[in-house]
């Protein structure tokens, strides 16, 4: 599944450049600033805030960096790494997504302000991937038994088109990735550094292969800025408000994961949590979830999908084997299970072994032999051992 830019030019090149100067100039999230460009208009709001022209609240998210003159050296470097700015004035903008993180603020709920703008490397059209898309992750000291479900689950969605958003950590957030790819499907990365930084370094190629195989790298951060605690914390909310739903797929009690389960609920999406053994420190923040009623269990991504459910019906699940007596019905079952595969047996008998008054009985075997379930032989009546159609 490979989903390409179609159209990222309805910004102008005065708007962008102002967008570059806000992202940089402010930590995100930044609420007071994102309420004053939307008031006066990323050019406007960029003059001003340069000027120190701005309400208070603004000024002091902004004060540290105010005077920046980098934003065009940012542009120019975002694209020596094959990046763009991708601001709301374009096309590619995922601004139904996001919504949530405006709605949450505005109900109160803080450190979830929508971003400035983002930026992305990759060819994948981040409007279109993040329209239906879901979160997996998990701790980074993860268990067999957690990167084989991440990456079963990476690989399930992605056979079903349903792209993949992690924090390319490693761990689950890794082991989720590669299953997106190794099913064909598209995945992205949400960094708490710029898109130009490999980290951590031991997944520098997997990296490489989520943008080289029609994915996308995600950051607030502008080119060559570094890796920081709190920065992976700010991303998480981007995790969860750009996809429809979130599964923590293995989390200690004190985990990053539980974190970005904990926005997602409060952004109104939908939270799953894998289920551990109750031994497992690893899977003390999944059981703490659904324990408090935060998170839905789920066992597979059928269910996944059912959870979301804006995607429609999920793919049908593989029917178990059947057996060819499960046709049968209560009587006709209880005389067949009364025959010996290599004895016959005269009808009173079975009648005797099965319950079944014998004029039943009587009546059964012939019907019994006519669908393949019995056969009469000189002792007696006889089963016929059948298998399940595989």
């Amino acid at each position: 599944m490979s989903v390409a830019v179609e159209d990222t030019t309805a910004a102008t090149d005065s708007e962008r450049l102002a967008r570059a100067y806000l992202l940089g100039v402010a930590e995100p999230p930044a609420p007071h600033l994102l309420e004053f460009v939307g008031e006066h208009g990323p050019v406007k709001a960029a003059e001003r805030v340069r000027a120190g022209d701005c309400p208070e609240k603004v000024f002091r998210e902004t004060a540290a960096r105010r005077e920046s003159t980098v934003a065009e050296r940012d542009l120019e470097e975002a694209a020596k790494a094959g990046a763009r700015l991708v601001v709301p004035e374009d096309h590619e903008w995922p601004a139904w997504p996001l919504l949530s993180l405006a709605v949450a603020a505005g109900n109160g709920v803080k450190h979830v302000a929508a971003p400035l703008g983002l930026w992305v490397r990759g060819d994948a059209s981040l409007a279109e991937v993040a329209d239906r898309a879901v979160a997996v992750v998990g701790a980074r000291m993860a268990t067999d038994y957690g990167l084989h479900n991440a990456l079963e689950i990476g690989h399930a969605l992605a056979i079903r088109q349903v792209p993949v958003f992690s924090g390319a950590a490693l761990g689950i957030d890794a082991a989720a990735h590669r299953g997106a790819l190794s099913g064909g499907g598209v995945t992205v990365a949400l960094l708490g550094c710029a898109v130009d930084y490999s980290y951590p370094v031991g997944n520098s190629g997997l990296l490489d292969r989520i943008v080289g195989e029609g994915g996308a790298i995600v950051s607030e951060y502008a080119p060559k800025t570094p890796p920081a605690r709190h920065r992976f914390l700010v991303r998480n909310r981007l995790i969860a408000g750009l996809t429809d739903g979130t599964v923590v797929v293995e989390a200690g009690i004190r985990s990053g994961a539980r974190n970005t389960a904990t926005i997602a609920g409060a952004l109104g999406k939908v939270v799953m949590a894998l289920p551990g053994s109750v031994h497992s420190g690893s899977s003390a923040g999944c059981h703490a979830l659904i324990r408090d009623c935060k998170a839905t269990l789920v066992t597979s991504v059928d269910e996944v999908l059912e959870t979301v459910g804006r995607f429609g019906a999920a793919a049908p699940a593989v029917e178990p084997h059947r057996r060819p007596t499960d046709n049968l019905g209560p009587e006709a079952s209880r005389v067949y299970d009364a025959l010996l595969p290599r004895a016959g047996r005269a009808p009173e008998e079975v009648a005797e072994s099965a319950g079944v008054p014998v004029s039943r009985v009587r009546a059964l075997l012939p019907a019994l032999e006519i669908d393949g379930f019995a056969v009469r032989g000189e002792t007696g009546w006889r089963q016929i051992v059948r298998t399940a159609n595989r």
